[in-house]
């Protein structure tokens, strides 16, 4: 462990931190809470895996996982804003956890401090300035990596904190995510406040009543008018009542300041990641920066724990499509350091805006699958299809029918497994009845909570069916 000289000491405000913005508006928003109407029927046909030849090494694994009750399995799902929000992967989180056990959160990112949204329970707070870039807008020279995003800072007064609220996530082993794997953080995990009290300035002020004038009020405390009006950038002697104004004064007066004094642990480095390893669970980390650096950048976060079972990565940028997360190779690059046994993409609705062709769109998505497989030949693939929306809120999505249609063309000769969204959620025609019903948000192509919720569901359904069936082979 390097030398450290004594603790650090960082200006910590965490109601106010300052951030420079340069996240865009996209047209991508969040799911809200929509009323599930229960008078309304709906029924799910077609509810299958297809292709399930593509994912039976990742099924092997899975068995063995049952079969030996020890190691983890870490699936990776990648996608735009139905997958950032992680409303409708929490739900396939929590369903594959509940059966196979719960190994940790997984992948993180400190998405409020970059002002965008995610439901995941961390929640982050910081002090310091930050830019931050994602993978639609960003020059493909910022370092945009795994997370589809860069938080990036040059100043060394800042600290990251992250707090775990559901008890279930609590971590063990946390990994730190840097372009090329640069050890710019240390972590802390204890902490104080320190109340330092300084010398400022004396600073009187005054509440204007009714019927004072600004010339009793320099003579209630013996001061010049002239000096009264200076100090307040005061052209006239009009005041009006309520107004509060500033009294010249000599002399200082004591003022007390909080400071949050973080305790600085080293980051083991490892092949894909910075790592800290704790001996007891922990609910809370700061990250703080490594004094040794002068730029610091983060492109995500990892939690774990001591369980077996799965992991479930979400990684989701709102408006993001398979070409933006090719523009920047260090995405590839990162992913190793989850160690994917599966990944599943879900990507479409945002190269429909865009009028994408079926061949364009299917060109990106294959260039992003090798890219994936090249760097993770261990991992399987699973692409989901989109699910049922409308194009620029009134007219009927055709391109994401015929991405439907591409994607299942190509399964077998490009070795991965599909899920049909777009089919299992009744198309395109179904699209009033699961807005009536209240799975759709207003937008008809977000969808709402219980609409996520649903589609989570029903993958894991899809899937728990198709891994039964393979465990059947075994007998």
């Amino acid at each position: 462990m390097k030398n450290k000289l004594g603790l650090l000491l960082f200006w910590i405000s965490f109601l106010g931190y300052a951030n420079q913005d340069t996240l865009l508006v996209s047209i991508d928003t969040t799911a809200v809470d929509v009323a599930v109407v229960d008078s309304i029927e709906v029924h799910f046909t077609g509810n299958d895996i297809h292709n399930s030849n593509g994912i039976l090494a990742f099924y092997e694994k899975l068995y063995q996982l049952e079969q030996q009750k020890s190691g983890k399995i870490n699936i990776v799902h990648i996608g735009d804003s139905h997958i950032q929000a992680d409303l409708f992967t929490a739900k396939i989180r929590n369903q594959f956890q509940s059966v196979f056990g719960n190994a940790g959160f997984g992948f993180t990112f400190p998405y409020s401090i970059a002002k965008t949204n995610n439901s995941a329970p961390i929640r982050y707070v910081a002090s310091g300035t930050f830019q931050s870039f994602r993978n639609i807008h960003a020059d493909i020279l910022r370092p945009v990596g795994l997370s589809g995003f860069s938080m990036e800072t040059r100043t060394d007064d800042f600290a990251i904190q992250l707090t775990v609220k559901d008890p279930q996530f609590y971590f063990t082993k946390l990994k730190v995510i840097t372009p090329q794997n640069t050890n710019s953080f240390d972590v802390s995990i204890s902490s104080k406040n320190i109340v330092l009290e300084r010398k400022v300035p004396k600073r009187i002020t005054h509440k204007v009543k009714s019927g004072e004038v600004l010339g009793g009020i320099a003579d209630q405390y013996n001061v010049s008018l002239k000096a009264l009006k200076k100090v307040n950038g005061l052209k006239s002697d009009m005041i009006r009542a309520g107004k509060i104004i500033t009294i010249p004064a000599k002399g200082t007066q004591s003022k007390t300041t909080l400071k949050k004094e973080y305790i600085p642990v080293d980051l083991t480095p490892s092949q894909f990641s910075n790592d800290y390893i704790s001996e007891t669970s922990l609910d809370k980390v700061a990250l703080v920066p490594n004094q040794e650096m002068n730029y610091f950048a983060l492109n995500g976060l990892v939690l774990e724990n001591d369980n077996s079972g799965v992991i479930y990565h979400s990684i989701g940028v709102n408006g993001a499509k398979a070409s933006d997360y090719n523009k920047f190779p260090m995405f590839n690059e990162q992913l190793p350091a989850l160690s994917p046994d599966l990944v599943i993409i879900s990507l479409g609705t945002n190269e429909s805006y865009d009028k994408q062709s079926s061949e364009n769109y299917f060109a990106h998505l294959n260039q992003m699958i090798q890219g994936i497989k090249d760097k993770n030949p261990q991992a399987s693939i699973l692409v989901m299809t989109s699910p049922p929306s409308v194009l620029h809120r009134k007219y009927k999505n055709t391109f994401i029918e015929k991405y439907a249609e591409i994607i299942e063309e190509n399964a077998h000769v490009k070795n991965y497994a599909v899920w049909n969204l777009l089919d299992v959620f009744g198309g395109n025609k179904s699209i009033n009845r699961n807005a009536a019903k209240g799975y759709m948000a207003r937008d008809k192509v977000h969808y709402s909570k219980a609409g996520y919720e649903k589609q989570g569901e029903l993958f894991f359904e899809a899937f728990l069916q198709s891994y039964e069936l393979f465990k059947s082979t075994k007998q």
